[in-house]
Parts: C-alpha cells; sequence; structure tokens
C-alpha cells in the first residue's frame, strides 16, 4: 500500500496590499516604501518548496508583503528566489524578516577555516585561500539528509542559503517534507513511537553517524521529540534524520536500529524530495522544523561557494498524539 502524500500543484498571485499609517501626507520615500509589492509563487513539487517570482529582495520588504512571504514559507516550507543580488548584510536583513538572527552553532575554535567574518554568516565552501586554508565549511561531497542543529535543546529555525559559485555539475542540495514523512508512517507505527524522544548526535569531524551507546561527552547531543508539532502550521512532522538520529527512547539498541532505517527510508522517499539545482544567484529558505535536507556530491576540482545565515527557534514542541 502506498502512503505517499501528493497535494495538487497550485500558481497564483499574491498581491499585498499595505495600510498607511495616518500620520499625515508620507514622504515621496516612505511611499516607495511601503508601496505593496505582488509576487507568484509556483510549487516546486507535489510535496514541497514553491518559487518566488517578481521580488527584488535587496530591498526592504513592506510589512504586508513580508507577511505574505512568511504564510508562503509556512505552507511551502522551502521558498526559492532565483536572479537575487545580495550581499552579506542585505541577505541577513531578508532574513530578519522571518526571525532573529542566530549565531553559528559551532563554537570558532573548532571551525575549520581560516577566513574572520561575521558570527551571523556561514561560508559553505570547498575555496581555499592563499595559506591553503578552507575560507569556509562542509566543503567536498555528499552529505546525508539532516536538519540543521537538531542537536542542540532549541534548533535553528529556519536557514537562508545564497548560491555565488556553482560547480558545472552536482552540489544539488534535495529537502524532503517530514510533514509528509509523518503522514507516511504507517498508523500501527505511529501509534507505537507516539510520544517517544530521538537522539540527535553530531561531531563535526566524522562523516558518519556516532555510536550512541559510546562516550558523548566531548559531542554536541540532544533528545528530541520523534514527531513534532509546528505551532505555526497546526501539522505534524517526522524529526529524525539519517546523518544525527541515534536512538529512539525505551527501545534496544537493535530494535531502534531497525525502526529508524524504516523511518529514513520513508523520510527519503523521491515522492516527498525536491531536487535544487543550484544557480547564482539563488536564495533558498527553509524551515529546519518539518524539512531534512542533503547535499549530491560534485567534482572536488571545481568551486563551490555558498552563504548561509539563520533564525533562531525554540524548543521543539512534542506533537500531543501520533494518531
Amino acid at each position: 500500500m502506498s502512503h505517499h502524500c501528493r497535494r495538487p500543484l497550485r500558481r497564483g498571485r499574491i498581491c499585498c496590499t499595505f495600510d498607511p499609517s495616518p500620520r499625515g501626507v508620507i514622504a515621496a520615500e516612505d511611499r516607495e516604501e511601503n508601496r505593496a509589492m505582488s509576487f507568484t509563487v509556483t510549487p516546486l513539487s507535489p510535496a514541497i518548496g514553491a518559487r518566488i517570482d517578481g521580488l527584488d529582495i535587496s530591498r526592504k520588504l513592506p510589512p504586508a508583503t513580508a507577511k505574505a512571504l512568511y504564510a508562503a514559507w509556512l505552507e511551502h516550507v522551502v521558498l526559492h528566489f532565483p536572479g537575487q543580488d545580495l550581499d552579506a548584510n542585505q541577505q541577513k536583513d531578508f532574513a530578519r524578516n522571518f526571525g532573529r538572527l542566530a549565531e553559528r552553532a559551532r563554537d570558532a575554535r573548532t571551525r575549520p577555516e581560516g577566513a574572520d567574518y561575521d558570527s551571523n554568516v556561514m561560508l559553505v565552501s570547498n575555496v581555499r585561500d592563499e595559506k591553503g586554508q578552507p575560507i569556509g565549511s562542509l566543503p567536498d561531497g555528499e552529505m546525508w539528509f539532516h536538519h540543521d542543529t537538531s542537536y542542540v535543546p532549541e534548533p535553528q529555525k529556519g536557514t537562508f542559503l545564497y548560491g555565488i559559485d556553482i560547480p558545472s555539475t552536482g552540489g544539488n542540495t534535495l529537502f524532503a517534507s517530514m510533514y509528509a514523512a509523518y503522514e507516511n508512517v504507517p498508523a500501527a507505527l505511529r501509534r507505537r513511537l507516539a510520544g517517544r524522544r530521538v537522539l540527535h548526535v553530531y561531531d563535526y569531524t566524522l562523516t558518519q553517524r556516532l555510536d550512541p551507546d559510546g562516550d558523548l561527552s566531548g559531542v554536541k547531543h540532544q533528545w528530541q521529540p520523534l514527531f513534532v508539532h509546528n505551532p505555526e502550521s497546526g501539522r505534524v512532522a517526522l524529526y529524525a534524520n539519517r546523518l544525527m538520529a541515534a536512538r529512539i527512547e525505551g527501545l534496544d539498541r537493535a530494535d531502534s536500529d531497525a525502526v529508524l532505517e524504516e523511518l529514513f527510508a520513508i523520510a527519503e522517499d523521491r515522492s516527498i524530495v525536491y531536487e535544487h539545482v543550484w544557480t547564482p544567484g539563488d536564495l533558498v529558505m527553509w524551515d529546519n522544523r518539518c524539512s531534512t535536507h542533503a547535499r549530491t556530491d560534485f567534482p572536488a576540482s571545481e568551486r563551490r561557494l555558498l552563504r548561509r545565515c539563520t533564525i533562531e527557534g525554540a524548543k521543539l514542541e512534542a506533537a500531543a498524539e501520533a494518531a
């Protein structure tokens, strides 16, 4: 029996109206800044993602436009803004429409890069400077599906990634809907796992999951609800990923491993995945509460440079039930 979750593709133009402040005549500069902007929303796959056209996000957004974008983000989880020209400050200003900027989760002393840049910004790159030092993090190769910062008590809510230098092939980002994954978990398994937590563990020096029964004292780790409720959308998402989910609470090791493999297969099913092929000038943002992402391999000899910032999150809310 197929448990695949699909939704109809809808394309539409959102026109945002703005109610000006009753403070008399608005200066010309203010009228320009507060002018309502319209944009189109085109779904990118049946399960997750939408492309936003018609906006220059390097400019300050009117409140009504920002509110409409936020609603589109909650609905589609991943938003793609093509053809943008952003410096780091403009990227951060855009992200502030959705929340408070987060500091990087990784301590500066443990970062591989030699470059000195803003603590809110991270470069994802394989480029090295003249001394041979990496200018960024997460340089090469494939990455398994993961939530960003799921190994801390309050995982970052959203990620904003901007494409600068893109290889000729590969380095694509796969996004999976964890709403659809939850719906695709068989009902009997959902009932069995209701109320349980999952241990998320990550060591930046490794490329595979750690042994959850080993010494974790020097490694960031956190128990999280296996099924999380997003209070803004009202929906429930699976919160487990292949890179970091190591152990399900209350199950012995063999049973936990088997159940996790079943959940990973559901969570990575291609029917709930959108694959983004990067172009320079792309800004892609995603909701970490209800999506995972992965990276495909790419030629190590070619430059890849993207710039990332994130917004703060909160303690994850466990789903009340798993019906």
